[in-house]
């Protein structure tokens, strides 16, 4: 019987226990004398966020696909065990097998959100793993990160091993195998990290070094060891049909964030949004088989007993095979009590006649994200929404049953004045408007319009890499600008505005664009008792300023200085496929306010062709 890492004791006095126990239905076990590698693969946040993410239920099945390995999991504890796993020495575990992170070969790390940072701490120290990498010997786990973050990771450089920068499906089992044949050969962990860094799509941050000008700025990065590679190129899966997914996904014994089969139509948009980071870094865009998908939906529900699908993309609406892939779930799914849920949908007749199939209207809100109030504004971010078109929308969803709203806005965008955050409100009351011009007798219910501001963060990899960001104050300053302008609308009863945490916003701009100067910050944060900083109730300023001050970095080095577009910038040493130059392009024509067409309609010579297929390949219209 397997034995709990958690007494019975512990388990009773801690909140939902049931995060901590494993054996869930679909989760992996492995007789551990059978298998050579054993790799525990982390989210750094609760259990219910991280078994909500669909990356790591891919590598968790391609992992366990192989009978030489055993993938199991490990989320962060809770702060109330958290505590008690310090006070009793209890070292971090895993949860098929209950046994202690530190006895794995591999500590995977996904790094969705800048703001679990303290966490990743947390999951080494917990697991009685140096914190610096080079403290580690083969008496601990190689520990490497993947996900969004990993495009700077260098915030994070002195913890981890290894970045795997990519798509996780394409040269894991290249690592895998060499290192099942370093440990065979006798290799040192400096010989066999030698060699793993010389896999395509693998930074290995203690071969490289960074040196500064006086002024703060980067002078050069690079290896310092020979035979180590210069430059990083992203890994991308060309044939997504062919990739691998989880044909029966692990399901939580306690409701998680996303309780439902996900189903991946697409990787990529062809969009172009100036701010947005995973709009470029997923380029070229790619398309699952719908007949693939259908097959994949009766398989995962049969397999996990779930009564929602969810179709996954960055902007579902492109999917070129959506009108047949929700014709069909409709229609296979008839009087089985299954929902299909539709994120990231722009809201024209298609989506609106695609989502009154789907959802009860009565119950559900719409969703659009405008980002920017002004036309002008949405120029220069390339949104390639019109009013005309948000304001057509509204009114085809009120004429078709809807009477809630949501909508969501940034502040703080490149060239933002006044005026662009008053429209904000403006804009809001005229889709209240578009309500009531509907007959009072074919309303449904009273008009609820809720827009959301968060701030503005400049991510890397985008057009706005280069761009300034505000200090907190000024993010609240603009923020009660729009607020005041709400409370001045002819439809204020209908209206209901709220803004994210500026401190949190700031924070999240320094390590989105941070240098390794950074991590001793994080380090100093984290020994002053930060933690789950993505969470409001956890959330603590005041140690991250002392934390600042203590460790002499300037926090508005990294936010409000403005970039050149000659400065070498800290991720420059990683090649995601869209170049430089055409970020350069782009950010010059958001400057002066010019659209440029997605890429279904023209070709902007981005750079992700190269990869050999996707929507750039295909049209290179």
């Amino acid at each position: 019987m397997r034995k709990l890492a958690l007494s019975d004791e512990i388990l009773l006095k801690i909140e939902k226990p049931a995060r901590y126990i494993g054996n869930e239905v679909n989760s992996v076990n492995k007789d551990v004398s059978k298998v050579d590698v054993r790799f525990a693969m982390c989210f750094p946040d609760v259990y219910e966020i991280g078994m909500s993410h669909l990356g790591i239920q891919i590598l968790y099945d391609m992992f366990n696909r192989r009978e030489d390995v055993w993938c199991e999991r490990v989320y962060s504890p809770w702060l109330d065990l958290d505590k008690v796993m310090r006070e009793e020495k209890i070292p971090l575990f895993a949860l098929e097998s209950q046994d202690p992170v530190k006895d794995f070969d591999f500590l995977g790390i996904t790094i969705q959100y800048e703001m679990c940072y303290t966490n990743i701490l947390q999951i080494l120290e917990l697991s009685q793993i140096p914190i610096h990498a080079k403290d580690r010997t083969w008496e601990h786990p190689v520990v490497i990160g993947g996900g969004p973050c990993t495009y700077n990771p260098e915030p994070l450089a002195e913890f981890f091993d290894i970045f795997y920068i990519g798509e996780g499906e394409t040269v894991y089992d290249e690592l895998l195998d060499l290192y099942k044949a370093s440990r065979a050969r006798g290799d040192s962990r400096e010989e066999f990290l030698v060699k793993a860094a010389n896999i395509e799509g693998l930074y290995v941050p203690m071969f490289y070094e960074a040196k500064y000008h006086e002024d703060g700025t980067l002078k050069s990065f690079g290896s310092v060891r020979e035979g180590i590679p210069s430059i990083i190129k992203k890994q991308v899966v060309m044939d997504m049909t062919k990739a691998v997914y989880p044909e029966a996904p692990i399901v939580p014994f306690i409701k998680a964030t996303q309780d439902r089969v996900v189903l991946e139509i697409q990787r990529g948009c062809i969009r172009g949004c100036r701010f947005c980071q995973a709009g470029m870094l997923y380029r070229p865009t790619r398309e699952r088989d719908v007949d693939t998908l259908k097959e994949y939906a009766k398989v995962m529900l049969k397999n996990t007993g779930h009564e929602e699908i969810s179709l996954s993309s960055l902007s579902s609406s492109d999917y070129s095979q959506l009108k047949e892939l929700v014709d069909f779930l409709i229609e296979e799914f008839k009087g089985e009590g299954v929902n299909i849920s539709l994120p990231s949908l722009r809201i024209d007749a298609f989506s609106l006649d695609v989502m009154s199939q789907v959802q009860d209207i009565r119950r559900s809100s719409l969703t659009f994200a405008p980002e920017a109030g002004s036309q002008r504004l949405r120029d220069v971010i390339n949104k390639g929404l019109t009013e005309e078109i948000i304001l057509d929308g509204a009114g085809q969803a009120f004429e078709g049953g809807w009477s809630k709203v949501k909508l969501y806005f940034m502040l703080g965008l490149p060239t933002e004045t006044e005026e662009d955050m008053k429209q904000i409100a403006r804009l809001a009351d005229k889709i209240a408007r578009r309500y009531y011009e509907i007959p009072k007798e074919e309303r449904h219910g009273k008009c609820q319009i809720t827009a959301s501001s968060s701030f503005f963060v400049p991510k890397p990899f985008t057009p706005f890499q280069w761009a300034s960001m505000c200090t907190s104050e000024e993010y609240i300053h603009r923020a009660y600008v729009v607020k005041h302008e709400f409370q001045e609308q002819l439809n204020r009863k209908s209206l209901k505005y709220n803004w994210h945490e500026a401190d949190v916003t700031v924070l999240e701009g320094v390590f989105a664009r941070g240098d390794r100067k950074v991590g001793k910050v994080i380090e100093e944060a984290y020994r002053l008792g930060c933690l789950y900083d993505s969470w409001t109730e956890s959330f603590h300023n005041e140690p991250w300023m002392e934390a600042f001050d203590n460790m002499g970095v300037d926090i508005e080095f990294y936010t409000t200085r403005k970039r050149e577009l000659d400065e070498l910038l800290p991720w420059d040493f990683i090649d995601i496929g869209v170049s430089k130059q055409f970020l350069k392009k782009e950010w010059e024509r958001a400057e002066s306010g010019t659209v440029t067409p997605n890429c279904r309609m023209q070709c902007s010579g981005c750079g992700a062709a190269q990869f050999g297929g996707g929507v750039c390949y295909e049209g290179k219209n």
